[in-house]
């Protein structure tokens, strides 16, 4: 049989290949790619998300409106200055009222100089002031929308979220969020202050001849032709960019979080070329990125001295014909080049928009993803206190998103409140998969999930789970200490309870000799701890949350046989009064079952007591004589 190693399942040569010649391929597994977002429906979310802090941003546009403006002052003192101080221009009567009397030049210079000077001072105090307050909506934005994309990534379907992977999720939270968040200075900041002054100068161009004004109004469509003819084209570069680095950051999380089989299998060097190979095409699709934006920068780089060659030259022209005194020139210079430079921010940062905007796409991929088990209207909040844990199945089938065959098929089972079931069967046979159903982590395709008489999809999920405890085979542990992951699914937990769930999951004795007992760190995953150790955290973990429904799925099966039997008697105790599902390949662990299920294909075939089934033919009977030759039946 012909497969392909992993690692070529993910980024094979054909894929690279392809990368190679299109930087625009996509990396995304073969999900197929939404489709682009037009700006009027990005800005309109952003302006949503935005809710929170609009005050602050329009307190930010209003300080740096006014700082502007005052920004605009000094030039006109040039004026003055060239003038009616170097020069003999007279003096109209209001600056003469302000400045000093035109006689005492030095009064008039000093005069001056002391406004121009109180001027900057009170224009850099408050767009100081306006920047400090759009940097803090920016922070805070950014916080908003990491915390509505987390909110919303770990309610997607778990197929979806198995997709993400833990380092792509990492940078789709970090970088493109934080990129949202900058739209506060891209989108609204900066280039309402270019405007702001460019609509100034323009204004007082004006004054000094209209037909300067017109010459400065000609470069505005440039703006506009720019952006359509170029600028608009990069922000796909970017969302690709984007896409290429979560998907390298999830690959490398992926690669150190299974350090032990990669040395195990001596794949160091193959990952290290995968990681190689894409960050290669990172760097290629960077570089065409740098590309793009250096030529709208070479674009306004020339744009800019040519706009300023012929308008100079006109403005020499009409100060040779005597048209415009010295001062004038000099002022119109001053405010020439304050009309040419909000141009070409104004460019910069609609290039410069782009990478944030794509941000936004993304993080929107996620958002308007559905979330898992949409709760019905009017979701009713499951109650520990009024339910009982009767669970019944009525007709339960089930297949995986994009399945083509059930995974499980026209189940039917009564469970009553406080009995224990176990499902037993061959490895496929779905028992895992019925007991993700019953914890409502898919909703059946086609039948009913009862709790007490009432259908799962008629209660709110998250309230529902709380009903519940989990131990699985594959044990997941947090990177902190013992006693918070113990208390993980019930924080309020006082440290006797803590160390009494421990004790019921035998788990106290290897505790108490670790070097800070409850207080050691035990690593991501619990690295630091065996096999058997975590099985037993989890469990201590599904004891202490006190659960209605308590899910066992191969909970013992990293146990020696003596620690098995500890704790088997006091789980016994701890499932006494709880309605409890535990799924095992060793049978010797489930002789005290309320109720055995065998299920085979997705079916359940047999169920009965252990007494029961063993006292008749029965595929029950079967595995047990496989498992135990030996046995007396």
């Amino acid at each position: 049989m012909h497969r392909r190693p992993i690692a070529s399942r993910r980024l094979d040569v054909e894929t690279a290949a392809q990368l190679r010649e299109d930087p625009n391929a996509s990396l995304d597994e073969g999900r197929k790619a939404p489709r682009q977002r037009s700006v009027a429906r990005l800005i309109r979310e952003f302006w949503t998300m935005l809710r929170e802090q609009r005050a602050r941003v329009f307190l930010a546009l209003g300080m740096v409106t006014m700082g502007t403006i005052l920004g605009l002052v000094p030039p006109a003192a040039t004026k003055v200055i060239v003038d009616h101080v170097l020069g003999d221009k007279p003096i109209s009567s209001w600056m003469d009222g302000f400045f000093g009397s035109h006689d005492d030049r030095m009064q008039l210079l000093l005069s001056i100089l002391i406004v121009m000077i109180v001027v900057a001072v009170i224009k850099e105090a408050v767009q100081l002031w306006g920047r400090w307050a759009a940097t803090r909506a920016t922070k805070r934005l950014q916080l908003t929308v990491r915390r509505l994309t987390f909110d919303h990534a770990v309610r997607l379907p778990l197929h979806r979220v198995h997709a993400l992977k833990s380092g792509g999720a990492a940078s789709l939270l970090r970088e493109d969020a934080s990129a949202v968040g900058e739209l506060i200075f891209t989108l609204l900041y900066n280039p309402w202050r270019a405007i702001v002054q460019l609509l100034g100068s323009l204004a007082i161009l004006a004054t000094v001849d209209w037909r300067l004004l017109v010459g400065g109004i000609v470069l505005l469509p440039l703006v506009f032709v720019t952006h359509r003819a170029w600028i608009g084209r990069i922000r796909p570069l970017y969302r690709q960019v984007r896409k290429t680095r979560q998907h390298v950051d999830g690959q490398t999380t992926e690669t150190f979080g299974g350090m032990r089989v990669v040395r195990a299998f001596g794949r160091q060097r193959s990952e290290a070329g995968r990681f190689i190979r894409g960050n290669n095409l990172l760097t290629r699709q960077e570089v065409r990125v740098w590309w793009a934006y250096r030529t709208v920068e070479f674009v306004w780089g020339l744009m800019i001295p040519v706009a300023t060659a012929v308008l100079l030259w006109y403005g020499g022209r009409q100060v040779l014909a005597g048209q415009l005194s010295l001062g004038d020139l000099m002022m119109f210079l001053a405010y020439l080049l304050m009309l040419l430079e909000p141009l070409a921010v104004l460019a910069e940062s609609a290039a410069t928009l782009q990478n944030s905007l794509a941000a936004l796409d993304r993080v929107l991929d996620i958002i308007d993803e559905p979330r898992e088990l949409a709760d019905a209207a009017g979701g009713a909040v499951a109650d520990r206190s009024q339910l009982r844990g009767q669970i019944t199945l009525n007709g339960v089938s089930f297949t995986y998103p994009g399945g083509r065959r059930p995974i499980i098929d026209g189940v039917n089972l009564d469970v009553p409140a406080g009995s224990m079931v176990a499902f037993v069967g061959a490895s496929g046979a779905g028992k895992t998969t019925l007991c993700n159903l019953i914890a409502r982590f898919y909703d059946p395709t086609a039948g009913r999930i009862l709790l007490d008489g009432r259908d799962l999809r008629e209660f709110n999920v998250e309230s529902f789970r709380t009903m519940l405890g989990i131990v699985e085979q594959d044990v997941f542990l947090f990177d902190g200490t013992v006693a918070e992951n113990i208390a993980f699914g019930r924080p309020s937990a006082t440290d006797a309870e803590i160390v009494a769930a421990a004790q019921t999951a035998q788990a106290d004795e290897f505790i108490s000799r670790l070097a800070q007992g409850y207080d050691t760190i035990i690593g991501e995953r619990g690295v630091k701890l065996s096999g058997g150790q975590r099985q037993r955290l989890a469990l201590a973990r599904a004891v202490l949350a006190n659960p209605l429904l308590l899910i066992l799925d191969e909970a013992t099966s990293n146990l020696d046989t003596e620690s098995e039997q500890k704790i088997q008697s006091g789980l016994m105790d701890v499932m006494r009064g709880r309605t409890s599902f535990v799924i095992a390949h060793r049978l010797s662990t489930i002789h005290q079952a309320d109720l055995i299920a065998v299920m085979q294909d997705g079916r359940i075939i047999e169920t009965g007591t252990h007494a029961a089934l063993i006292a008749q033919p029965s595929q029950y009977r079967e595995m047990v004589m496989r498992q135990s030759p030996n046995a007396t039946l």
